[in-house]
């Protein structure tokens, strides 16, 4: 098994005057789990390219277990890679995809068929194994796509939002199944998607990526409780944060979050962080712009919330989730999620008081999008 170093790499074309990958400096250590998300046109796959060797690096260097591997061709770096469409030989069956690689290899045909039954039987397919792709489904095709690569024991396992082509009951399925595929097989794993549901449910670790650029690398909790910028902040969670523009101001020792219609008092915990990040900003503890970020389950409807940090507002829509209501209520200045418990009823047009649970609130500088302390 392997880690994965990437140091300063830089991925620009020809003709292009912008790089679709900048400067990413980034370890993974050996049997970590890294899912690279973000928009589609962020760079991630680009990165995985680069790393597999179908990409050439403009600038930086990569490493995979300690050897830098620029100049190494795709077959010379002990990975394999799962795609997104599965790519299967259409006229072999699933045993001879499986063995495909090993025979390329000069394996010998005893140990072919050993290492083929054993990662059939680890994912679930040994019936299938003279079949042809086309008599499969999509999460068997997808299952044989990993089993070729399972066979090969690579020191790295690449994957490019192999889950995108099925459906969401289905992804669901092979989210824990690929979790514990690398549970089981100990090996290095670069996960890409789109989904920052998969991202948050399957890395131990994660990249969040924006116009080839790495804006946070952390664990899903933090990404999630700590978010770097507005951007993370915005990207992951669904539904997505809460941002309004307003101001900070100090009455008599206590700070409120202002806008021209709330006034939220920001609990002393909170403040202090705040005052300590104006100080050290050289800012003073006077009037500051910020963007207050809350998600939607941090507000809740008075009544049902302890807050005491409340505010009028207009259902605009409710949307029944299973177990959970999304109400968009219009405050007069825009409209806010609030995430509360499919029993609790309220309708377009009605008149609600909603409460915001302050302790989460996070701020962000709107002239960066950076976020404001270190909590």
């Amino acid at each position: 098994m392997a880690s994965v170093q990437l140091h300063h790499v830089w991925k620009r074309y020809p003709h292009s005057s912008q790089a679709v990958v900048k400067d990413v400096h980034l370890e993974i250590a050996d049997k970590e789990f890294v899912v690279f998300v973000g928009p589609s046109g962020c760079g991630k796959s680009t990165t995985l390219r680069m790393i597999a060797g179908l990409e050439d690096i403009s600038e930086g260097d990569i490493s995979i277990g300690g050897e830098v591997v620029n100049d190494l061709p795709p077959k010379s770096r002990d990975i394999a890679m799962v795609f997104q469409n599965y790519a299967l030989y259409p006229n072999l069956s699933v045993f001879e995809n499986m063995a495909f690689g090993l025979r390329l290899r000069k394996v010998g045909k005893a140990d072919i068929d050993t290492a083929v039954k054993r990662a059939s039987r680890t994912l679930d397919i040994e019936p299938f194994l003279n079949r042809k792709p086309r008599q499969l489904s999509g999460g068997q095709r997808q299952r044989v796509a990993l089993g070729r690569a399972i066979v090969r024991s690579p020191k790295v396992f690449l994957m490019d939002e192999p889950l995108s082509n099925l459906d969401a009951k289905l992804r669901v399925h092979m989210r824990a199944e690929i979790i514990r595929l690398h549970r089981d097989l100990e090996t290095t794993f670069v996960y890409v998607t789109h989904d920052q549901t998969e991202a948050m449910t399957m890395g131990t670790r994660i990249v969040v990526m924006k116009d080839g650029v790495v804006q946070q690398v952390d664990t899903p909790e933090r990404v999630y409780n700590r978010p770097a910028n507005l951007f993370v902040a915005g990207f992951i969670g669904a539904p997505p944060m809460n941002f309004v523009d307003g101001r900070i101001a100090d009455e008599d020792g206590t700070l409120y979050f202002h806008t021209k219609r709330l006034k939220l008092p920001i609990p002393d915990r909170v403040a202090r962080e705040l005052r300590e990040s104006a100080a050290g900003a050289g800012t003073g503890a006077g009037l500051r712009h910020v963007t207050l970020g809350l998600r939607p389950e941090h507000l809740g409807l008075a009544g049902v919330s302890p807050s005491a940090a409340r505010f009028g507002g207009t259902v605009d829509v409710a949307e029944l989730m299973g177990a959970d209501r999304y109400l968009y209520v219009n405050t007069g200045e825009q409209l806010l999620t609030v995430r509360t418990d499919a029993r609790i009823r309220a309708y377009p047009g009605e008149k609600v008081e909603v409460a915001a649970d302050m302790e989460c609130a996070l701020f962000f500088r709107p002239d960066t999008g950076e976020r404001i302390g270190d909590r």
